[in-house]
C-alpha cells in the first residue's frame, strides 16, 4: 500500500463505525432535516438487479452538483440501507486546510490529484487507476463524479478523460470498464445553494479567461453547499452498465477496434443516458422567477451583467429537463 500513500483514504478500522454512530450520521441527519424537504434514495430499473450489483461492489458514477453533500448523503443512505460505505474520490484542490484533508480522508475519501504537469499527471493517473483496481479487487464500492469539477450549467456529460484514467494501461478497454461495475446515479437538488456562485464564476471566466478560483472560493462553495436550503433531494440508482456494453459489442464487434477516444465515448453515452433518465423533474411554480431574481441579487462583482447572469441561472435548472426529455424520447423511439 506504500505506493498509494499520497492518495489513499485513511485506514481507521473500528473507529469508522464508531464515529459514524456518534458524529457523522447524526450530523448528516440533522442537515437533512434542516436543509431539505426530503432526502430519498430511489431506483430506476429492476431493484433486485441494482441490489445484486451493490452486493458485488459497485462503482457509483454520478453527476456532480455539490462539492461535499453529493458524496456524503449518498454514502449515508447506502450505509443505512445496505451497510456499505463507498470509497469516494475528490480533487486534492479541495484540501484547502489540513483539517479538511484529515476529515475527508478519515471518511473514506481518496485524493484525485490535479493541476500537475503532463508527465506528473500521467503518473498520477496510473497510481489512481491502480488504487481503484485494488479497491475493486477487494469488492469495495467507489463513488466518483463523471467529470473533473462540477458542471456549472448542469449539462451533465461524462468526460472521456475520466474513463481513460480509470482504464489506463489496460489491454482491453471494455473489459476494464466492466470490471469496475459502473452503476450510474442521478443526483437531484430542487434548489442548488451554490447556483449564484456558479453563475458568478461563469461571468468572471467570460470576462477574464485566465481567471481561476482560489482556495478561499472552494471553501466558500463547500460551506454554502452544506448550509444552504436544497428543497427535495433525490438520489436515483440505476443498474450496472455491463449488460449494455455486452449487447453493444455483440451487435458491433468492430467497436473493439475503434480508437481509444471513440471507445470511451460509447461508454460515456451509456452512462449519460442512465443519469439523464434518472433525473427528478421538479414542477416549479410561478414563484420560481422570484427565486431567480433573489439569487441574482446575491451576486456582487464588478461590471455585473444581469442579463447574462439571469440566463445562466435559468440554464442551470433547465438543462436537466432538456436532457431528460431528449433521453426519454430516444428510449421511446427504441421501443
Amino acid at each position: 500500500m506504500d505506493e498509494f500513500k499520497d492518495i489513499r483514504a485513511y485506514r481507521v478500522g473500528w473507529l469508522l463505525p464508531l464515529t459514524d454512530g456518534l458524529l457523522m450520521f447524526p450530523l448528516l441527519q440533522i442537515l437533512a432535516w434542516r436543509k431539505t424537504k426530503s432526502l430519498r434514495l430511489e431506483y430506476m430499473g429492476e431493484r433486485k438487479q441494482i441490489e445484486n450489483d451493490i452486493r458485488h461492489g459497485a462503482f457509483f458514477m454520478t453527476n456532480h452538483r455539490d462539492i461535499i453533500m453529493d458524496a456524503a448523503w449518498l454514502s449515508y443512505r447506502l450505509r443505512m440501507r445496505y451497510g456499505i460505505r463507498p470509497y469516494m474520490g475528490i480533487g486534492d484542490n479541495l484540501f484547502a486546510n489540513k483539517w479538511i484533508e484529515f476529515v475527508v480522508r478519515f471518511n473514506r475519501c481518496f485524493a484525485v490529484k490535479r493541476n500537475a504537469g503532463a508527465h506528473a499527471q500521467l503518473e498520477n493517473a496510473r497510481v489512481l487507476s491502480a488504487y481503484i483496481r485494488h479497491l475493486r479487487s477487494r469488492g469495495k464500492s467507489i463513488w466518483l463524479a463523471q467529470r473533473e469539477g462540477r458542471a456549472k450549467d448542469s449539462n451533465d456529460l461524462t468526460q472521456a478523460s475520466v474513463l481513460h484514467m480509470l482504464t489506463i494501461d489496460a489491454p482491453d478497454f471494455f473489459e476494464a470498464v466492466k470490471q469496475l461495475n459502473i452503476c450510474p446515479v442521478s443526483i437531484n437538488y430542487e434548489f442548488d445553494p451554490c447556483d449564484y456562485l456558479k453563475a458568478r464564476e461563469m461571468q468572471l471566466k467570460r470576462d477574464n479567461p485566465r481567471w481561476r478560483k482560489t482556495k478561499r472560493d472552494d471553501v466558500e462553495s463547500m460551506l454554502t453547499g452544506i448550509r444552504g436550503q436544497k428543497g427535495e433531494v433525490v438520489y436515483r440508482l440505476t443498474p450496472s452498465i455491463n449488460p449494455e456494453i455486452d449487447s453493444l459489442l455483440a451487435e458491433h464487434p468492430e467497436y473493439r477496434q475503434l480508437p481509444p477516444h471513440d471507445q470511451a465515448q460509447l461508454v460515456c453515452d451509456i452512462i449519460d443516458r442512465h443519469i439523464h433518465r434518472g433525473y427528478e423533474i421538479y414542477h416549479r411554480g410561478t414563484d420560481f422567477d422570484a427565486y431567480i431574481e433573489s439569487r441574482l441579487a446575491m451576486i456582487d462583482i464588478p461590471g455585473k451583467d444581469e442579463a447574462f447572469l439571469r440566463e445562466k441561472l435559468y440554464e442551470m435548472y433547465n438543462n436537466p429537463v432538456i436532457n431528460h426529455r431528449k433521453s426519454m424520447e430516444e428510449l421511446n423511439d427504441e421501443k
